[in-house]
């Protein structure tokens, strides 16, 4: 099941992340690789204005996209115009607290889960004895770490 995150609303509810920082995003998406290794699951994460608007090169990959509203434009309209424009929004779990973006989702019937309870969520340390998601990499995941990594010969 795809997680769709509001990335500042969620950033609001993180004791550790402030949205003052000027890395605040860089460091909401360090937080959610963490949470992807342990449960494989993707993650769209919408942040409001950033430059250059739209898919993130630097911050996506390894499963995570990171899309930007551009200036004028609000995450939340980005959030659920994806709602809406999913073919399956039942598979969908939205991260959000904004009335307007969880009442899409619950319309289109995708799951919601609170910013604060998904923020106790990502700071709750993880148990030692808990297995772990088996992760699958895709061959374009698996390209882009041996890209990084320069271990693809390029």
């Amino acid at each position: 099941m795809p997680l769709l995150i509001d990335g500042h609303n969620l950033i609001a509810k993180l004791p550790d992340i402030s949205l003052a920082d000027p890395y605040d995003e860089a460091k909401l998406v360090e937080q959610l690789r963490r949470y992807r290794a342990h449960t494989g699951k993707r993650i769209v994460v919408v942040f409001d204005g950033g430059v250059p608007a739209g898919w993130s090169a630097n911050l996506s990959g390894g499963g995570i996209t990171v899309v930007f509203a551009a200036p004028g434009r609000a995450a939340d309209k980005i959030i659920i115009e994806r709602i809406r424009r999913s073919r399956n929004p039942r598979a969908l779990t939205v991260v959000s607290s904004d009335h307007e973006v969880t009442a899409a989702a619950q319309e289109r019937g995708a799951k919601v889960i609170s910013a604060e309870a998904f923020a106790e969520m990502l700071s709750a340390p993880c148990s030692g004895g808990a297995e772990r998601a088996e992760i699958q990499l895709s061959p374009a995941e698996v390209e882009e770490w041996l890209h990084i990594f320069g271990a693809n010969g390029g």
